[in-house]
């Protein structure tokens, strides 16, 4: 298990690299003179049409929202099930630690944002500072290489993964649309053939991913939001089979590269592109960028350290063996970094909003906020975990 963590992170903290690469890119030429071919590809209509049955007409931006990224989440709905089971969130000891703190790093950011935006019309974006890019914090400790503790690194995958499944709840209960009741009938019998399938141990990927694709096609005609069929998916892959093949491992390691190397750059490129050209002073000022800036900048790591810090001053957890309290604050800091999900929580707080500026103020705040927090938690953790690190690491291995 600890190798399948070792592996996991190593992708995950390559990915984040690729990933700064493609946003950085679609910021650059969102702001020159050929900005109008980037948007232009956003809006490409994209048809898929099967007969009368199913017609899904989307803008290339939203294929990628909806489509690549619910991919991205069967995969969040299988490193949570991994995790719960058999991982660093498996028990009570393990989990509450990180779970306190996930918990502080919600509800902090979101207050911030609801106390600055209380009086405006940008309310619907409280829960866009909430999130953490796990990719993106993860290359900045591999950008540290051995001298950051095991434990340490094992606390932010679990903050990370259970703020991920926080985000998921926010997702499912608050960004509904209209439902229809006849594509959720659909969505419910893929959902009861997804379980059966798991009930039985049935360990064909293909069996899981065609009843997978009939439930995301009727999510997405629900009104719920598709990327939540992508962890229902996750969660009914079983960890083992009858006949001894681990089906959620394997289905892991075959959408894990996918993921790091293509879906979240992809989303990143698209996402990303924020034309400074029409922003103003008045966009720095604007409460909503402030409340997402600040948010992540300040809320974030204000609640996952003070909330961590009461848990183990109560004794409700304890701290790990090798770390302290300087790293937590470091790794806390490092948790601003919201980057992928909370853009993709910007879309989907705007996405009824004719005013497309509003998303552009909220990615604006995202990039600061995100950025300055890398660039804090990067220095912190530097000073807070000395190079002697690497040679008691090597000591005890």
């Amino acid at each position: 298990m600890i190798q399948q963590i070792r592996y996991f992170m190593k992708l995950e903290a390559t990915g984040g690299i690729v990933l700064l690469f493609f946003a950085a890119f679609a910021v650059l030429w969102a702001n020159t003179p050929f900005s109008q071919l980037y948007f232009d590809f956003l809006d490409a209509p994209v048809i898929v049409k099967l007969g009368s049955l199913v017609e899904i007409n989307k803008p290339l931006l939203m294929w990628v929202n909806d489509g690549f990224m619910a991919i991205f989440f069967v995969l969040v709905g299988l490193e949570v099930k991994r995790e719960l089971l058999v991982g660093a969130i498996s028990s009570y000891q393990r989990a509450i630690f990180p779970a306190i703190g996930a918990l502080g790093g919600m509800i902090v950011p979101a207050l911030i944002y609801w106390f600055i935006n209380q009086s405006s019309p940008y309310q619907e974006g409280w829960a866009i500072p909430m999130a953490t890019d796990i990719a993106f914090a993860l290359g900045v400790l591999g950008l540290l290489g051995s001298r950051i503790p095991f434990a340490l690194k094992i606390f932010l995958l679990a903050l990370a993964i259970i703020d991920d499944l926080g985000a998921i709840i926010v997702i499912a209960v608050f960004f509904s649309n209209e439902l229809s009741p006849e594509a959720l009938v659909l969505a419910a019998t893929a959902i009861i053939g997804l379980v059966l399938l798991n009930r039985f141990n049935v360990s064909s990927l293909t069996a899981y991913s065609i009843l997978g694709l009939i439930l995301w096609v009727s999510v997405l005609k629900s009104g719920v939001h598709a990327t939540l069929a992508g962890v229902i998916i996750g969660f009914c892959v079983p960890l083992k089979s009858k006949d001894g093949r681990e089906p959620l491992h394997d289905m892991e390691h075959v959408l894990a590269p996918w993921c790091s190397f293509m879906i979240l750059p992809l989303f990143a490129f698209c996402n990303a592109g924020v034309s400074l050209s029409n922003i103003g002073w008045n966009a720095l000022t604007s409460p909503l960028t402030l409340g997402v800036t600040l948010g992540l900048l300040i809320g974030k790591p204000l609640g996952v350290f003070l909330f961590s810090y009461i848990a183990v001053k109560l004794k409700i957890a304890k701290l790990s063996e090798g770390i302290n309290f300087k790293q937590i604050f470091a790794i806390a800091v490092l948790c601003g970094i919201g980057f992928t999900m909370s853009m993709f929580l910007a879309g989907l707080a705007f996405a009824d909003q004719s005013n497309s500026e509003l998303t552009a103020f909220a990615r604006l705040g995202i990039l600061i906020g995100s950025g300055l927090s890398a660039i804090a938690g990067y220095i912190l953790l530097r000073i807070f975990t000395p190079a002697k690190e690497k040679n008691k690491l090597q000591t005890s291995n």
